[in-house]
């Protein structure tokens, strides 16, 4: 089944929590172990916190991690971990990795500009550009609330509940097309606009929208709208292939055994079709703060759609997602984030609104799908925006 992102509200959650309940019980202090990691700082974030984050890697929870905090008041590099765990090599920082959910963020970029240019309605029901996608037992679903995820729409299904079922499947290709009418056929959830419920399902609408809107594949208007004027070079749309092509760290899954002992499986290469427009987006640290920086500076949407993007429904009770954004409140000031986790890979992009202070980290969890915050990531983002 299509599950919602757990890790989108666990880093607003981990957050909050360590605010409230006293400081998290830090690693002894340590430069990144060995050769295995590297890292550098200038001025503003807290260079000692970050290299105690990233300490000890590879371990239980992590194998590798790629961290990038940046923004007026100053940047911080560092990289630790190990390439794969067969060779030991060092961590690659420029590395490519699954961005997740990440891919939102793009997706609704894209929309936001077809807004713009008044070629898609955000109050218009998606049944207009879509005739036939959603049966007559749903009402009118507007582009917004796809965007906001208050749509109703179901989740797709996937190959399996467990990791077991989906690695398996893992080479298979499952089609956005067969994952929405799997959605379809279960009828809505609840009414339009009724509540908020994360789903993949609505930004994969989203990418068929797009296609048919424009007339071009969702990864083509992608590139030319969002990742060139970005300078995201290193950024791409992998469709049914389940390499990474260029340079990247391998992501593995813990897996508990019957004997007790546990089996780090490789899960590197990975078909990640059925997410397209909601998440099977490839990319870099570098790139993802190029995207939240060009992005909030309004050089790729333009007001007032971004304005979308730093709105959440405020008639839904405990909303805090807008169109791709997610908004948490920590220190006083308000984050707007976007997380994204595939098997073997966590990535956060987190940014003040002003750019004062951002967060890009890609974190090669081995339980990136886990019911809590990865450890490593958790301590990364505690002390990025300490």
């Amino acid at each position: 089944m299509q599950t919602r992102s757990r890790t989108l509200t666990a880093v607003a959650a981990a957050l909050v929590l360590g605010l409230t309940a006293g400081p998290l019980a830090a690693p002894a202090f340590a430069s990144p172990a060995g050769p295995a990691a590297a890292a550098h700082a200038t001025t503003g974030p807290d260079a000692e916190a970050l290299r105690a984050a990233l300490a000890g890697l590879p371990d239980s929870d992590a194998t590798a991690a790629l961290v990038r905090v940046g923004g007026s008041d100053g940047t911080w590099r560092g990289s630790a971990g190990v390439h794969d765990l067969a060779s030991g090599r060092k961590a690659d920082p420029n590395a490519l990795f699954r961005a997740g959910s990440t891919t939102k963020v793009v997706t609704a970029a894209v929309v936001l500009q077809l807004a713009a240019q008044d070629k898609v309605d955000l109050d218009a029901p998606v049944q207009h550009y879509l005739p036939g996608l959603l049966s007559s037992a749903f009402k009118p679903v507007t582009v917004r609330q796809l965007l906001n995820h208050t749509s109703g729409i179901q989740s797709g299904d996937g190959f399996g509940d467990s990791f077991e079922d989906a690695y398996a499947h893992r080479f298979d290709t499952l089609t956005p097309k067969q994952v929405v009418a799997s959605a379809v056929a279960k009828g809505p959830e609840f009414d339009p606009g009724e509540r908020q419920d994360y789903l993949n399902i609505n930004y994969t609408i989203l990418g068929m929208l797009i296609e048919k809107v424009t007339g071009h594949s969702y990864a083509d208007e992608a590139a030319r709208r969002v990742l060139r004027p970005a300078g995201m070079h290193h950024t791409y749309f992998p469709g049914i292939d389940p390499r990474i092509h260029g340079p990247h760290n391998h992501g593995y899954q813990a897996v508990k055994q019957a004997d007790g002992t546990t089996k780090f499986d490789d899960v590197t290469e990975w078909n990640q079709a059925d997410r397209w427009a909601a998440g099977d987006m490839i990319s870099t640290t570098a790139d993802l703060e190029r995207l939240i920086t060009h992005l909030f500076r309004g050089e790729i949407v333009p007001e007032p759609q971004l304005e979308e993007m730093f709105t959440v429904p405020s008639n839904i009770k405990g909303a805090d997602m807008s169109a791709g954004l997610q908004r948490f409140e920590y220190g006083g000031k308000v984050y707007w984030l976007k997380s994204g986790a595939r098997y073997g890979y966590s990535a956060v992009v987190v940014a003040t609104r002003d750019l004062s202070r951002t967060l890009v980290y890609s974190v090669n969890s081995t339980d990136a799908k886990g019911e809590s915050m990865n450890p490593v990531a958790q301590r990364i983002a505690l002390a990025a925006l300490k």
